[in-house]
């Protein structure tokens, strides 16, 4: 067991955007993590975005095209697998929570 193992992780509480090796793109806040999958609160599917050229900048910015975005409802928690966990700045917080769900 590494000693990394007992730190609590800085993004724990925080809104942040998973990349996963099958399961796509999620956002919501991290409540747990350990080495493979993590546990997200109020969990948004982002099936497509747009007006960001990477999940990067839609983290650190948000959506200049939130109509051509595909984002799905949120659920309540989501246990999923990651790659990448980028934690979200306030304007891509606010940006992201205002792009209306898909209900198709």
């Amino acid at each position: 067991m590494s000693h990394y193992n007992n730190i609590k992780h800085p993004d724990i509480g925080k809104k942040v955007i998973i990349r996963t090796d099958a399961a796509g793109v999620h956002y919501g806040t991290l409540i747990s993590k350990n080495r493979t999958e993590c546990i997200l609160k109020d969990s948004i599917r982002i099936w497509q975005w747009a007006g960001a050229f990477t999940l990067s900048q839609l983290a650190m910015e948000g959506s200049s095209d939130p109509e051509n975005c595909v984002f799905s409802m949120a659920v309540t928690t989501v246990t999923i697998q990651y790659i990448e966990i980028i934690p979200c700045e306030n304007d891509a917080i606010k940006s992201i929570e205002g792009i209306a769900p898909c209900k198709k």
